[in-house]
């Protein structure tokens, strides 16, 4: 299967480096590293969403005030408005 990633020059470019090194091409070296990550399984910590993913974790009692008006404020956009 055939699809369009789009990585970072310099990740491309330790790749492209790395699977030359090994002799092999890119696209072989992106299959192994797929694989291998993939065999690590799911991580066991639980998924980070919305703001606190971008800016950090943070202790969900002491920020529960601030999820809220958050929540709210979402709640109140048209999405049709940001077409």
């Amino acid at each position: 299967m055939k699809t369009t990633l789009e990585i970072p020059d310099d990740v491309f470019r330790q790749s492209k480096a790395a699977a030359a090194m090994r002799g092999e091409s890119l696209k072989d070296f992106v299959t192994e590293s797929l694989r291998v990550r993939l065999a690590q399984g799911v991580s066991e910590e639980p998924a980070v969403s919305g703001w606190r993913r971008v800016f950090g974790q943070a202790n969900p009692d002491e920020v529960a005030e601030v999820d809220a008006i958050v929540a709210e404020e979402f709640a109140t956009i048209d999405p049709d408005a940001w077409r």
